[in-house]
């Protein structure tokens, strides 16, 4: 197994679809679908080991609650943050999403850095 492998979790397959859009390597999206049975959780945490994991979810409720969810069951990963204002992963900017990828070590299109 490739020790480097990054994982992004996301709450929704529009998440997902963004994030996808900004990426310039291979990583891997696992999107919740919102929040997230302990077994389930379990199962994914099993097939984590040994990988990076981002978190990367909505800055609403739903968002928060999935966030100390990961904190409390699977506290390697790493917790990535979009800005308030934007409140969904899906409609954040690209250039916003980027920044944020970026600034956690992940590859990203140099074109969404730019723009502004």
């Amino acid at each position: 197994m490739d020790k480097n492998l990054k994982v992004i979790i996301v709450e929704g397959s529009s998440d997902k679809k963004k994030v996808q859009t900004v990426l310039k390597e291979p990583v891997e999206i696992i999107c919740t679908n919102g929040t997230i049975g302990v077994s389930k959780l379990d199962e994914l945490i099993d097939s984590l080991v040994d990988k990076d994991v981002y978190i990367l979810v909505d800055a609403d409720a739903s968002g928060e609650k999935l966030r100390k969810q990961f904190k409390r069951e699977f506290p390697e990963a790493n917790h990535l943050y979009i800005d308030r204002m934007y409140r969904e992963v899906a409609t954040a900017p690209e250039k916003h999403l980027a920044t944020v990828l970026i600034g956690a070590n992940i590859d990203v299109h140099a074109e969404y850095l730019e723009k502004g």
